[in-house]
Formats: structure tokens, C-alpha cells, sequence
């Protein structure tokens, strides 16, 4: 138990909490990221927390999770679609460890869906980009380095 003598929620107006961020694109970072169990024990996702960096909804908090290690190969085939789409966003193509990705500023995509369980309306990230608004793609690097290996200089 904890003492809260003095406390008055009278004198407090209470929170309201959040409501949902409009569809649209946001500046964020990845600011935490957990490899996690499966409710049904039988696999594992990596669970991202992304804060929005800028306008009304700075400081925002949005999550996806990517079934990553799963046995069903669809959703895994579909989370590694995503975490190609922000390794290219962020810049980091070969990461070791889902820190490598954080802090590292993109733009997300965010839609408000139905939530399949509660039926309430949630956000949902459905996309990422570089913050220059294009994804880099594999052919622009490898054209960029081809460009550089044969400069004079």
C-alpha cells in the first residue's frame, strides 16, 4: 500500500487519454523494439514502438508487431516484407540487432482499422518510407556504388 494522504482528485481535472491520430504520414524513430513469445507459445514476433518526431501528434507513440519467427509462413513471409521496408527506410540493409534501427528517423504510414478482437478502431502503421518520402531500393545503392567504384577521382 502507499500513502496518499494530501492527494484530492477534486482539485486534478482527470486524463482523457488518446484518441486516434488521423490517417496520414508522420516522421518517426523506432524508440524500442522486443523479440517477444506468441500468445500460443509457439513462435516469436519482434515488437516495435515508434515515436512520432514532429507537428500535432509529436511525441505520439504507434506500435507494430512483426511475426518474424512464426510457423505460419504467410505471416512470416508478410513481417519480413515490413522489416524490409524499414531497413530500406532507415538506411541500415543488414542489421544484427533491431537496435541498429532505432533513432534513425522514416516516415510511416498510418491507417485506422477495425481491431479483429474488439472490434474498435486502432491505428495501424501500413507503410514505411525514407523521410524524403521514396523508400532506397536495393538498384539505387548498388547503381550509386558502381557510380562511385568507377569515378576518376
Amino acid at each position: 500500500m502507499a500513502d496518499l494522504n494530501g492527494f484530492d482528485a477534486n482539485a486534478v481535472e482527470p486524463n482523457k487519454g488518446f484518441g486516434l491520430i488521423p490517417r496520414g504520414e508522420y516522421d518517426a524513430v523506432i524508440v524500442k523494439s522486443e523479440k517477444k513469445a506468441t500468445n500460443a507459445g509457439d513462435g516469436h514476433y519482434l515488437s516495435l514502438e515508434f515515436q512520432v518526431l514532429s507537428g500535432e501528434f509529436q511525441n505520439r507513440k504507434l506500435w507494430t508487431n512483426l511475426n518474424l519467427w512464426n510457423k505460419n509462413s504467410e505471416a512470416v513471409q508478410i513481417a519480413k516484407g515490413d522489416m524490409s521496408a524499414i531497413c530500406r527506410a532507415v538506411g541500415v540493409m543488414t542489421p544484427k540487432d533491431s537496435a541498429e534501427l532505432h533513432n534513425k528517423p522514416l516516415k510511416l504510414s498510418v491507417a485506422i482499422k477495425k481491431n479483429k478482437g474488439s472490434g474498435e478502431d486502432e491505428n495501424r502503421i501500413v507503410g514505411y518510407k525514407s523521410r524524403n518520402g521514396a523508400p532506397a531500393t536495393v538498384e539505387a545503392k548498388t547503381t550509386m556504388a558502381e557510380a562511385t567504384a568507377s569515378a576518376p577521382w
